[in-house]
């Protein structure tokens, strides 16, 4: 009867509607600006500012309040869906906020806020990107749907953020037994300052973790076979915590890990892999393949063949032959390009910015899209630090045209054949060049070696491969990361500090999409290596410093 009674009222209301001045919009209350959706069914009206929960998605159409669910169990292959009933659009709500914002300003300056409670405790907040979700269904939607887990896959921004409550502190919280989760909505608009309205929906469910089961013996530490150039270490370590690392990444706590080497005092201390790989695997470690670009550089550098990192581009390139042509662009220093400093319109923080390295890829000529690239004037060279993956293909084809043989030849003779590294695969270019932006792929005891070359100061086996003084530039903390009081870049490595048990200790590493790691800690004498094939969840690389922190630099740290 419900919805037969919601029909006539809706019928009757728009038969008064006509008798309304022109001016007044039909449907819409006293506070809206915007012309949403209104009430949209029955069930809409009895759940208005409601979260709802479902396993795999109903259809609006269909869905009824039989289908909300009181309780779930949460797996790796389940489905888990909120449906949410709004009174007014979110534009609506964002106008209450600021009425003084047009449409258009609040739609790219404000979104939903949600927080996160485990058993009356908040565990986690977030304020969506203002970039989440459409304009139009921010400006007409009252009734919404998004995927928290997805076995499909569904590409929502409702996954990652149950991704980054889950990191966050949502799985702990949520470790044992049954536990109440509730969500709560509300709007947020960011001025000077972010201003959050009153919440707008909310809902509860009782939450069981269901993981899969390890056995001791799965968890076990693995043992180290004998390895070429390796001495396996006999030094102690807290095994109960590498154990418990373990059972985490088994149960895939920690997603997608596929290989950890820890080597301390120049020896083997912990080599173990998961997810199908094992020593030979050769893993994909992306950006990782940077910091060998740098290494290569160096080794240049020293050789002859290219003077100095403060050479500027005009040295290699008639840039005038390219597009938007400038002196600026003359003057970008190589130095500039290993900082990740250079001033080019080009911004892989920034999906829309030109020089993104997605735009990159589908171009015939990667070093032309660069170097085609126009100048940012709002940029200041050697000290705009933004991460610009195009920059460093530039350097591979300025390596690849000055060192004989080319670029690919001269780093199998003079880094990775001193190093012992003979397995090992390049992807290209499409001029057929070797990729310095990313993806060389190599066994994680090989990785090791090339991050013990570093903290050996470029010495291996008695041989400077790599001069001592491009190492301490390459790992210094040169310029701070903007985003972050802690992060710094050298010449293409990070440099960050890590805090355990009260005690910071500082690391220049390697890094690349997905969680991948070189680790070089500068006061102690350890080496970390982490593959791990999590690409573009934006768990991956807050997981490992979670691993490093909480599991591997407490139980291997005197």
């Amino acid at each position: 009867m419900i919805n037969q009674f919601y029909v006539l009222n809706k019928l009757l209301g728009l038969f008064f509607c006509f008798l309304l001045p022109v001016n007044i919009f039909c449907g819409m209350d006293s506070l809206s600006f915007v012309n949403d959706n209104g009430i949209t069914s029955g069930v809409h009206e009895q759940n208005t500012g409601k979260v709802t929960f479902m396993s795999v998605p109903v259809p609006i159409e269909k869905y009824t309040e039989a289908d909300f669910l009181s309780s779930f169990e949460i797996s790796d292959t389940c489905d888990f869906n909120i449906r949410v009933f709004l009174k007014r659009s979110l534009t609506n709500e964002l106008h209450t906020l600021a009425p003084s914002l047009t449409a258009d300003v609040l739609t790219a300056n404000g979104n939903y806020s949600f927080t996160f409670y485990v058993d009356g405790k908040k565990i986690y907040n977030e304020n969506l990107n203002p970039g989440a979700g459409s304009v139009e269904s921010k400006n007409t939607a009252t009734v919404f749907r998004v995927p928290l887990i997805s076995s499909t896959g569904e590409d929502s921004w409702g996954r990652f953020l149950w991704q980054r409550f889950w990191f966050g502190g949502g799985e702990d919280a949520l470790s044992d037994g049954t536990h109440r989760l509730r969500i709560e909505i509300s709007p947020y608009v960011k001025q000077t300052d972010v201003i959050t309205g009153n919440i707008i929906a909310e809902g509860e469910i009782d939450i069981t973790l269901k993981k899969p089961f390890v056995s001791a013996e799965q968890i076990e530490v693995q043992p180290i076979a004998p390895a070429e150039g390796w001495n396996v270490s006999n030094e102690n370590y807290n095994k109960e915590l590498i154990r418990e690392l373990n059972r985490k990444i088994l149960q895939n706590s920690f997603k997608q890990i596929t290989g950890i080497v820890v080597i301390k005092n120049g020896n083997l201390l912990l080599e173990e892999y998961f997810n199908g790989a094992g020593r030979d695997s050769l893993h994909d470690t992306r950006s990782v393949g940077k910091s060998f670009a740098s290494a290569i550089m160096g080794i240049a550098i020293a050789d002859g063949y290219i003077k100095n990192e403060i050479q500027t581009l005009e040295t290699f390139y008639d840039l005038s032959s390219y597009s938007n042509f400038s002196l600026a662009k003359n003057r970008v220093t190589l130095k500039s390009l290993l900082t990740m400093s250079s001033g080019f319109l080009g911004s892989d923080i920034d999906q829309s910015s030109p020089g993104n390295e997605e735009n990159m890829y589908p171009t015939p000529d990667w070093v032309k899209f660069t170097l085609d690239l126009p100048m940012d004037s709002s940029k200041t060279m050697g000290k705009s630090w933004d991460y610009f993956t195009a920059g460093v293909v530039v350097i591979g084809d300025i390596l690849n045209k000055t060192v004989p043989g080319g670029l690919e030849k001269y780093a199998a003779k003079k880094l990775f054949k001193p190093l012992g590294i003979i397995n090992y695969q390049w992807e290209y270019t499409p001029q057929g060049v070797a990729n310095t932006a990313g993806g060389l792929r190599m066994r994680c005891i090989d990785y090791a070696r090339f991050g013990q070359l570093y903290k050996d100061g470029g010495l291996y086996n008695g041989k400077q491969i790599i001069p001592a003084n491009w190492v301490k530039k390459s790992l210094s903390p040169l310029l701070q990361v903007p985003v972050s009081e802690t992060d710094y870049y050298g010449y293409l490595f990070w440099n960050s500090v890590f805090t355990v048990n009260g005690k910071k200790y500082q690391a220049a590493y390697s890094s690349g999409n997905g969680g991948n790691k070189i680790y070089i800690f500068k006061d102690v004498p350890i080496v970390v290596v982490i593959t791990s094939t999590a690409y573009g969840m934006p768990y991956a690389h807050r997981q490992v410093n979670k691993i490093m922190e909480e599991y591997i630099l407490p139980s291997v740290l005197d």
